[in-house]
């Protein structure tokens, strides 16, 4: 059977599937503080990355909230917390300073991280099927390995499972 342009599309669009105990891909990505963040900074701190749609929009603005109100005890988990989306570095610091947030937004404007990590792909949005980001997150391992993917993301009481899986893994 052949191939249409049509399904190539759809094939190239698919997420990556990350499976726990992968390397986490590499990045470097610019941030709202006006430097490069790479997935290396990380090393020896369990890193949770969370992949989110677009700057002050509802969810992703309770989702930034909930990881904001809960940073001190990932912190005490020695998690460190990082937020990517396709928003420019402007838009992240406009973000930031409305919501108080002390942990770093990253600008992945062409979704290369966003494809890496499986947070980029077909979903569904009014009705209409769109390619944009999933809402996403990854823990990554103090050695640089995926520990945890939660997929699909629904914002209420995320934070709170990604305290329950970091307890959970430190357990292992």
């Amino acid at each position: 059977m052949a191939t249409t342009s049509k399904t190539k599309k759809a094939a190239a669009t698919s997420p990556t599937t990350l499976r726990e105990g992968d390397d986490a891909p590499s990045f470097t990505l610019p941030s709202d503080a006006g430097t490069d963040v790479s997935l290396g900074d990380f090393a020896g701190s369990w890193l949770v990355l969370y992949f989110y749609p677009r700057d002050s929009t509802p969810g992703c603005t309770r989702q930034a909230q909930a990881f904001r109100d809960h940073l001190a005890e990932l912190e005490k988990r020695n998690a460190k917390v990082v937020g990517v989306s396709r928003d420019s570095i402007a838009s992240h610091c406009k973000f930031r300073d409305a919501h108080e947030l002390s942990f770093p937004l990253l600008s992945d404007r062409d979704a290369k991280v966003h494809e890496a990590y499986g947070a980029f792909g077909e979903k569904t949005m009014y009705g209409k099927k769109i390619l944009g980001a999933l809402r996403t997150t990854v823990i990554v391992s103090p050695e640089g390995k995926v520990a945890r993917v939660f997929a699909n993301v629904k914002v209420p009481g995320h934070a709170e499972a990604v305290l329950a899986a970091l307890d959970e893994l430190a357990k292992a």
